[in-house]
C-alpha cells in the first residue's frame, strides 16, 4: 500500500482507530503514518498511554495476541512516537504529511531494524521492555 496522499494517511489511522484495519496494512510504514496523523490531528491520542490502549486494541481486534513475545511493544511505540514527533516538528506546520512521512521513511528510523541500534536485541525484546519504557542500552535516541 502506497501512502502518497494526506487522505490515505488519514483512512489508515482512522481506519487504526476504528480498529477496521486490515492486519496488513499495519506495517512499519503504517504505524509512522498512524503517529503522524494523530501528532497532528489528535494529539490527545499520541501519548504513549493512549496509543497502548489503541494498539491493543487494534491488536485484539485483529486476532493478534498481546503478549510477553508477541503483539503491543511499549518501548518501540514510545520510540517511535519520540521519533514521529522529532520530525513532524522539523516540518512546517502545514506541510502535507504524506512528505513528513516520506522524509521519515527515508531516515534512518524508515529501516525495521532501526531499533537495532539503541538496543541490544535481548533488551529490546525482553518482556520488560514490552510491558513498559526501557530506555536504550546501546546508544541514546537523538530526539
Amino acid at each position: 500500500m502506497a501512502l502518497s496522499s494526506d487522505s490515505d494517511i488519514e483512512r489508515l489511522a482512522l481506519a487504526m482507530i476504528a480498529c477496521t484495519l486490515p492486519k496488513a496494512e499495519w506495517t512499519h510504514e503504517g504505524h509512522f503514518a498512524a503517529a503522524l496523523w494523530l501528532l497532528r490531528h489528535r494529539a490527545h491520542l499520541a501519548t504513549p498511554d493512549a496509543m497502548r490502549g489503541l494498539i491493543l486494541r487494534y491488536n485484539d481486534a485483529t486476532n493478534t495476541p498481546n503478549t510477553d513475545t508477541c503483539g503491543y511493544h511499549h518501548s518501540i511505540t514510545v520510540a517511535s512516537l519520540r521519533a514521529a514527533a522529532h520530525q513532524l516538528r522539523r516540518h512546517a506546520p502545514d506541510e502535507p504529511l504524506h512528505e513528513v512521512l516520506a522524509a521519515l521513511m527515508s531516515s534512518p528510523q524508515g529501516r525495521s531494524d532501526w531499533l537495532l541500534v539503541r538496543w541490544n536485541r535481548e533488551t529490546l525484546f525482553s518482556p520488560a521492555a514490552r510491558r513498559d519504557w526501557v530506555p536504550p542500552d546501546r546508544a541514546p535516541l537523538p530526539f
